[in-house]
């Protein structure tokens, strides 16, 4: 199917054609038809899959087919009056969805401002008053917008918010809560996530009138085309096999993660004594400096950005074939956001995961979440010393963490015949 077939506007198909994109991906075709008749959507779709298109094309289409037919230069919807508001968990994702939308937007006098946290407030100010049809906004910068009135919310019509999951995880609940306060209760509101689970679905019920359900992937699953790879080594012994892999494999970029800002800023130093270029990237460094880190990683000076889970939510990194999980995260959720990063847009990826000892209670929970067995296998010359054994508690006795997968497959085969 071809973006024809989805009745866009002739500016909006041009722009698609200059930026090779030919055809639809499989969210665009199910959400762009329905966000253009009007109705509300809940949709599951990881990163990678094309989905700031799918929500940003139907609401750029409805606010060209508010400008008048007639006009021989059309004018973009009133200055000063913004209409669509698209919600995002973090900078990083602020920037690119705001830098997605204005491209797609290029042919038109539609305009997009990004606004957000940990930078001065005033340039945004500035451009506000200049005029956004749409802000791509996180919820905290907002209400501060809001609440010294630069911004009002009062006519917005179209309402997304894009990785839903991951603003509640980050707390966001009760700033959204209030951004809903002030929004019309008439308006068309967009829910993407990258898990639907019971909590998105009950707080979808706030926001969503009938919404359209749509799952571009299974629940839980990850990419078709990320090979996923888990290596048993000792703990000791991860970065040494780390460095070992980027220096042999000549890997050009990697991905790596770390569950602490402080394990990510040792991570990266103990690489860089190691003769790799690495740099840390997380919440505690300035909104230039993580931009400049971003750069030198996007260009190919920094070759591992040692990254946390919340920083790294919401990067676009084209051609990143190779994400590391030093360590698991502590939400299995978060597996599927990390590996994400990799194997978009149906390109190849690798996924792997360093083990040790400590880590397997953390995969006995992983596999019963996403319902299959990873991989495991050993790299030579960098064996596991199997003398090691990890240490148990009652919370992480192998039976009791089994026990507790099972549990949760009966309710979950339960809820499913009910």
């Amino acid at each position: 199917m071809p973006f024809a077939e989805l009745e866009l506007q002739t500016q909006l198909l041009q722009r698609l054609t200059e930026l090779k994109y030919l055809q639809p991906s499989s969210i665009q075709q199910q959400a762009i038809p329905v966000i253009l008749a009007g109705k509300d959507v809940l949709a599951g779709a990881q990163t990678g899959t094309g989905k700031t298109a799918a929500f940003a094309l139907p609401i750029l289409q409805q606010l060209l087919n508010q400008v008048e037919p007639a006009a021989p230069h059309p004018a973009a919807p009133q200055s000063g009056s913004t209409q669509a508001l698209i919600l995002v968990p973090t900078r990083e994702l602020s920037q690119q969805v705001s830098q997605s939308v204005e491209s797609y937007a290029k042919l038109t006098p539609i305009k997009t401002v990004s606004v957000y946290g940990g930078v001065a407030i005033k340039a945004q100010i500035e451009a506000i008053k200049r005029g956004a049809d749409i802000i791509v906004a996180t919820p905290g910068r907002l209400l501060d917008l809001v609440r010294q009135q630069v911004l009002s919310l009062s006519d917005i019509n179209y309402l997304v918010l894009d990785e839903a999951d991951r603003m509640l995880d980050m707390g966001f609940r009760d700033e959204i809560i209030d951004i809903l306060k002030r929004l019309p209760k008439t308006r068309q509101t967009c829910l993407f996530s990258a898990t639907l689970d019971d909590r998105i679905f009950k707080f979808s019920k706030r926001l969503l009138q009938s919404p359209h359900v749509i799952e571009a992937s299974e629940r839980n699953t990850t990419a078709a085309k990320i090979v996923e790879r888990v290596y048993n080594v000792d703990a000791s012994k991860k970065l040494p096999l780390l460095c070992h892999l980027i220096k042999k494999e000549d890997w050009q970029q990697a991905l790596v993660f770390s569950r602490t800002k402080q394990g990510a800023d040792k991570l990266a130093k103990q690489m860089v004594q190691a003769g790799v270029n690495a740099a840390a990237f997380h919440a505690d460094l300035s909104q230039a400096v993580r931009e400049t880190v971003l750069e030198q990683f996007k260009s190919g000076e920094v070759k591992a950005l040692v990254a946390t889970d919340v920083a790294a939510r919401g990067l676009d990194i084209n051609e990143l074939h190779y994400v590391v999980n030093v360590e698991l995260p502590f939400q299995n959720e978060d597996y599927i956001h990390r590996i994400g990063r990799t194997g978009r847009a149906g390109k190849e990826g690798q996924a792997i995961t360093l083990l040790s000892v400590d880590d397997e209670p953390q995969l006995i929970k992983l596999e019963a979440f996403l319902d299959r067995r990873l991989p495991q296998q050993w790299y030579s010359g960098f064996e596991p010393d199997l003398s090691q054994v990890a240490p148990v508690t009652r919370k992480t006795k192998k039976g009791s963490l089994k026990q507790q997968a099972r549990q949760k497959a009966l309710a979950k085969s339960a809820k499913k015949q009910c």
